[in-house]
């Protein structure tokens, strides 16, 4: 549609946002690679309705504009981040042993998280967008 909206201008901006995530994956090293694969795979099987883009230099899965998951690839390790300084901590036992901040954890290049811990943290995610934002639909599926 001419003024940006409609399904097909949404069609469109998830296509565009998909090919950006794909564009981000070019270059880097195979394990990186199969590591950043998987966990999107994880991620939006869990938010089957979730948009992929870039937010802060790095994919993420969105739902309703909101930020779910992100994920970036460095050096010698995969980076997770739950765009919140909540998630975290509240499953840092579950996290021990990998390095951890407030804003995320670490975990190593070629390594597949668990499903029931990429579950966890997306589950985490989703009930406080959906408790900071009541009139959004933020189900886990």
């Amino acid at each position: 549609m001419p003024n940006g909206r409609g399904i097909a201008s949404s069609k469109l901006a998830a296509a565009l946002s998909k090919a950006e995530v794909d564009q981000y994956l070019k270059g880097l090293p195979e394990a990186a690679v199969f590591s950043i694969q998987a966990l999107r795979k994880q991620v939006l099987e869990l938010v089957p309705t979730g948009e992929e883009g870039i937010s802060y230099a790095m994919p993420c899965v969105k739902l309703n504009g909101k930020a779910v998951a992100g994920y970036a690839a460095f050096k010698n390790h995969i980076g997770y981040f739950p765009h919140s300084g909540n998630i975290v901590t509240q499953l840092s036992s579950e996290l021990a042993g990998r390095k951890q901040t407030t804003g995320g954890f670490q975990f190593g290049l070629g390594e597949v998280l668990p499903d029931d811990l990429v579950a966890k943290l997306v589950g985490l995610r989703l009930k406080e967008l959906s408790e900071k934002y009541p009139d959004l639909d933020f189900k886990l599926y």
